[in-house]
């Protein structure tokens, strides 16, 4: 499946995404948290995906409804791109340096559900509360169906360390979602399904 196009509005947010996997990491992210729109634009870019969001919300309450709900949507659209997961690497990871910043990362797209970022991102840049980003992708877990593990292995600058998870994010959910002609029509599991 490709070119997955949702739209999610709520009371409190209301969301649209276009996402295509096989793309070329063009991206048109608007919401109203600039480093949100970065984050996003990196992980279109360095997973080669093509990316479409457009985000409104009640910032004025907090910024925790539109993140959590960005993350929801692209939960379901990479759900969808899954499938029933045949064919599909099902694992990626990386490790991904950004100066002072080195993070570990890799998921399993394994319909199970865990999220372990270590340690956990303190701080602001700008109005953006960090510590959003473990909401993003607790959110983002729950509606893939994936295991995610991160790992903040050095890094001072908190603008380095969350982009360099965005950009690892990236490659690492690409790398899963990849064919591999090897799998062929079955499912990388000794279980037969995922």
């Amino acid at each position: 499946m490709s070119d997955v196009k949702i739209r999610r509005k709520t009371a409190e947010t209301d969301i649209t995404l276009s996402f295509e996997p096989q793309g070329s990491g063009e991206f048109d992210i608007k919401t109203p948290l600039p480093f949100l729109n970065h984050l996003l634009s990196a992980f279109s870019r360095f997973g080669r995906f093509d990316l479409k969001i457009s985000a409104k919300g009640d910032i004025e309450v907090d910024p925790h409804h539109i993140v959590e709900d960005i993350a929801i949507v692209l939960g379901d659209a990479t759900r969808q791109i899954i499938g029933d997961g045949r064919g599909i690497n099902r694992v990626g990871w990386t490790l991904i340096p950004m100066d002072d910043a080195l993070v570990a990362f890799s998921l399993d797209l394994c319909s199970r559900v865990y999220c372990s970022i270590s340690p956990q991102p303190q701080g602001r840049i700008g109005d953006f509360d960090v510590n959003l980003l473990k909401e993003f992708f607790n959110a983002f877990c729950a509606k893939a169906g994936c295991v995610l593990h991160a790992r903040i292995l050095c890094g001072e600058n908190i603008h380095h360390i969350s982009e360099a998870l965005f950009k690892a994010f990236g490659i690492a959910l690409a790398t899963a979602l990849a064919k591999d002609e090897r799998i062929g029509n079955k499912h990388l599991s000794t279980k037969e399904k995922l």
